[in-house]
């Protein structure tokens, strides 16, 4: 482990045999930006609560939040492979804030309009989401409504051209200060639950609909995170997303995205976190010798690196499987499970090695323990993710 990791300043644990030239490139590029754009002013934007639009804006100059996207509204036509390539990048940004801000703009909110919007619908919205002009956030999950993606309880009844919404959205990233907001409601009450909801196109400031409240969070602290209120709020009719009824099967659909992405953002959280400690091991000094003179501690850490380089060969499996149009649910449902809570086994022995510094503000390792707790329950918990697989089995 000692000479692979050391060969790489950013921790690579070994090349990836999925790459071709192009998602190397990619990778490069995002490399070079976050060190010099990110790294930097990041820890601010933790004390502020949100990722600058401007960055977010640079970010669609240098043809980032488009990868996946069409050529004629400024994207780069590329695969599932570049997308897990984009994620793992941020995640050893070791900000989760910014990257979760960013992935589920490019990754989790926008592909509801990529997949499903109609052709005013994609050159009134793709052009300005592309170059990150308006940032977007999808609201499906409620208070009472989670990973049941079929219980939710808001709202949309028709009115002659109009749709009037009706309804409360929890934990909704990007939901602060986003500027386009796709929303599920139940267009049909008396329909079987997965029958009846439909997805709306709701921008900011539309009357009646307001941020309850931004939410304090335990981690992920520059992504901005609100409750999302609908009270009596009309929208045009031209607002429905993709086809009425038929909104649950297009949550689903992207799930299998969502989770790919997670999963390799999981994955680079853990690989900068192991290249953190194992610098940090080779320094410390303790009873006579450095850390890294432990036994127990050299061990620990080459488990914990080989146990991410199987869980990124699986991310990067489910994606090309993905890329190629072929049926990887039980495969990505693997990916959430286990790089969610495999994350949070490297960030705790991570912290455990850091000792007292590992405790304090100002150390990276703090932060990242309290962002990577929620990849083992946001975009689908644990336990939900091994029914999934147990079901295919």
């Amino acid at each position: 482990m000692s000479a692979v990791l050391a060969s790489s300043p950013t921790g690579c644990i070994a090349e990836n045999p999925f790459l071709r030239e192009e998602h190397i490139a990619l990778r490069d590029q995002l490399r070079r930006f976050i060190r010099t754009e990110v790294a930097p002013h990041a820890g601010q934007w933790e004390i502020d609560g949100m990722v600058p639009r401007s960055i977010l804006r640079r970010m669609g100059e240098l043809g980032f939040l488009g990868i996946r996207y069409a050529q004629r509204y400024g994207g780069s036509e590329m695969d599932t492979i570049a997308t897990a390539v984009l994620a793992e990048e941020l995640g050893r940004s070791t900000f989760g804030g910014f990257a979760i801000t960013v992935l589920v703009h490019t990754d989790m909110a926008s592909p509801h309009i990529a997949n499903a919007a109609n052709a005013a619908q994609l050159d009134r919205y793709m052009p300005d989401i592309i170059a990150g002009r308006k940032i977007a956030a999808v609201a499906v999950t409620e208070p009472d409504a989670g990973s049941d993606v079929a219980a939710i309880r808001t709202t949309a009844r028709r009115e002659g051209d109009d749709w009037v919404l009706n309804g409360t959205k929890m934990y909704i990233t990007n939901g602060v200060h986003g500027d386009v907001v796709l929303v599920a409601a139940k267009t049909d009450v008396s329909a079987k639950a997965s029958r009846g909801v439909s997805i709306f196109i709701v921008e900011a400031g539309t009357p009646g609909f307001t941020i309850g409240r931004a939410l304090d969070k335990q981690g992920w602290r520059s992504s901005d995170t609100a409750e999302l209120v609908f009270e009596e709020c009309r929208i045009p009719a031209i607002n429905l997303l993709g086809s009425e009824n038929r909104g649950f099967y297009a949550i689903m659909r992207n799930f299998q995205n969502e989770r790919i992405v997670l999963g390799a953002q999981a994955m680079g959280e853990a690989q900068a976190a192991l290249a953190l400690t194992l610098d940090w091991v080779r320094n410390r000094k303790a009873f006579g010798g450095t850390l890294w003179d432990k036994q127990v501690i050299r061990q620990r850490l080459s488990m914990l690196a080989s146990r991410v380089e199987a869980a990124r060969c699986l991310v990067y499996q489910a994606a090309w499987l993905d890329a190629q149009g072929r049926d990887c649910i039980k495969d990505v449902s693997m990916v959430k499970a286990l790089c969610g809570e495999l994350v949070n086994d490297v960030m705790y022995d991570c912290q455990q090695f850091h000792g007292g510094m590992g405790y304090m503000r100002e150390s990276a390792i703090e932060r990242m323990v309290r962002d990577a707790r929620i990849q083992a329950i946001g975009g689908g918990a644990t336990e939900v993710m091994l029914e999934e697989v147990a079901k295919r089995l």
